[in-house]
């Protein structure tokens, strides 16, 4: 009940006003049925005997019955359509409450999560389930609430005639409860334990769907490989799962013969009532149609329950994501990151990566200065990129210290340190936003267009964005409307630009000029110049 508590919290959270507007209207809607139940029994003996019937010293004729009952009917679809409503709002709400806690808590964690199969099946399970589980389990806990008062009202009726009535209605229920707390367990297993084929199907859509991967995917025509793979793991998929469905569908339609044989026999026992004239023709009415409510009220407090627990195993995947932490954190108290950086050192270094069996960085020493370019080369698998990452404690090291000052980099403000180091990444992401956004997403909290053209001119790449459509402002790539596409290498000359708007006293530049044309180089080891002369730490990474 921990998890269903904790998800009901989060509802809460969210939208507190149509939260408890949700729980006052499930009350009138289970409520106004019952008083329709006394109604309807008045208006049937009243056509009966011809007679008005009396409730509470008041004297109800036909009429009169009939426009309590077509109130009470109007009334209760006026609230459900203002439940139907405030329902949307509150869902609404908690896609985007929920939405924004799993964003939040995915920029916070560290990359070495990111490099974990684990972490991906966990954050594969809690996407799946958070869009839907936690107003699941709000509609089945407001299920369940209508369903008592529905059922505590109908027993109160039911008690008028016999207690066994009341014995056979619970009784009948009883095997379908067990078989839906059985589904539910077998199928949380099963989606569980094929986390990984349900992210392999992912992948292979956006293999087969995505821009990104089109060019290859025609060019090697591996789309049919790639299809019949999707194919062969969705159709293993599907056969367990009906084979489940199957299974459980012979027991439920076994728990419908019990159900209707509980119907059977309390029909029975009424029409002897009825006919010994123990109860009136209303009275029959009213106590028949309580029971069938009865029994669809039960069968939906055995739904509302089974519902919570399934969705109790689920929501759990959502709660075990949130509940990760990150172990690259701030020192209590972090020193101020200094404006001016006179010397970067990498102190006998060791590193692997989580769960590899080899160390990429083995007592590794480099120290950088300021006013000077200092180059890092090797081949791939160097470590040469790891070293940035070290850099920027995107991870932390396993021996030795990263030092700019002397002072150990876990010693600085994450942020800070951060806004610190300029970097050009090898693997530089493509914003698909305006060419000005681009740039200034250097440092996003300092937005200046006069600063933004200065580093795109120093980056070579201004004459290129004045030459689009709307210039700074148009779009950049294809994926939405209006975006114009830029070449590999001019989009690495917005990376640069991007980079260099950061204005950070140490800049990392790995493998920059990959994409760049001679022209585009030397421009840029002219820009490296200019760097240096203004006292910048420099450190150029290049594959050989």
């Amino acid at each position: 009940m921990k998890q269903i508590f904790k998800a009901l919290n989060m509802i809460r959270l969210c939208n507190r006003r149509a939260f408890w507007l949700r729980i006052v209207y499930v009350v009138v809607l289970n409520v106004l049925p019952l008083c329709n139940l006394y109604v309807l029994k008045f208006m049937v003996d009243s056509v009966n005997t011809g007679e008005p019937a009396e409730f509470l010293g008041i004297k109800l004729t036909i009429f009169t019955s009939l426009a309590l009952f077509c109130g009470i009917s109007l009334l209760s679809r006026i609230v459900g359509v203002l439940n139907g409503v405030n329902n949307d709002i509150m869902s609404q709400r908690l896609v985007d409450y929920i939405s924004e806690r799993m964003q939040a808590q995915s920029a916070r964690l560290d990359m070495s999560y990111f490099d974990n199969p684990e972490y991906h099946d966990t954050y594969h399970r809690a996407q799946q389930e958070a869009s839907y589980r936690p107003i699941q389990i709000l509609n089945g806990f407001m299920s369940l609430l209508g369903s008592v008062i529905t059922i505590g009202g109908i027993v109160a009726i039911l008690c008028t005639v016999s207690g066994w009535i009341i014995v056979v209605m619970v009784a009948a229920v009883m095997p379908s409860f067990v078989v839906r707390v059985i589904k539910a367990r077998k199928i949380y297993a099963f989606r569980r334990s094929n986390t990984q084929n349900y992210r392999r199907t992912n992948y292979y859509t956006a293999l087969l769907g995505g821009r990104d991967y089109a060019k290859e995917m025609r060019t090697f025509g591996l789309a049919p490989y790639f299809r019949e793979r999707f194919v062969k793991i969705r159709k293993s998929l599907v056969k367990d799962l009906i084979r489940i469905s199957r299974r459980l569908g012979c027991y439920d339609a076994a728990c419908a013969v019990v159900e209707t044989a509980a119907l059977f026999f309390v029909t029975m026992i009424l029409i002897a009532s009825a006919t010994k004239g123990v109860v009136s023709t209303g009275s029959f009415v009213a106590l028949f149609e309580a029971f069938r409510r009865g029994q669809t009220a039960l069968s939906g407090l055995v739904s509302s329950i089974t519902s919570l627990y399934d969705n109790r195993l689920f929501i759990g995947n959502l709660f075990e994501f949130l509940d990760l932490e990150p172990t690259i954190v701030n020192v209590p108290q972090p020193k101020p990151f200094p404006k001016r950086v006179s010397t970067v050192e990498f102190r006998d270094i060791t590193f692997r990566y989580p769960k590899m069996q080899r160390d990429v960085l083995s007592h590794f020493n480099l120290t950088a200065r300021a006013g000077e370019v200092t180059q890092i080369e090797g081949e791939n698998g160097f470590g040469k990129t790891t070293l940035l990452k070290l850099l920027l404690r995107l991870y932390d090291t396993d021996k030795g210290a990263v030092l700019i000052d002397g002072v150990d980099v876990r010693q600085y403000d994450l942020r800070e340190l951060r806004r610190g180091i300029g970097a050009i990444f090898q693997d530089y992401v493509r914003f698909y936003c305006t060419a000005e956004e681009n740039i200034a997403f250097g440092d996003i909290s300092r937005h200046d267009s006069a600063r933004v053209k200065k580093v795109a001119e120093l980056a070579g790449v201004d004459k290129y964005i004045e030459r689009l459509p709307k210039g700074y402002q148009t779009p950049l790539g294809r994926m939405f409307d209006d975006g114009e596409e830029l070449s590999m290498g001019q989009w690495q000359r917005i990376a640069l630009a991007r980079q260099l708007y950061s204005d950070a006293p140490v800049l990392i530049f790995d493998e920059p000029t990959a994409w760049m044309d001679v022209p585009s180089r030397d421009r840029f080891y002219r820009t490296l110049e200019e760097l240096k002369a203004k006292g910048k730490v420099i450190i150029l990474i290049k594959h050989v």
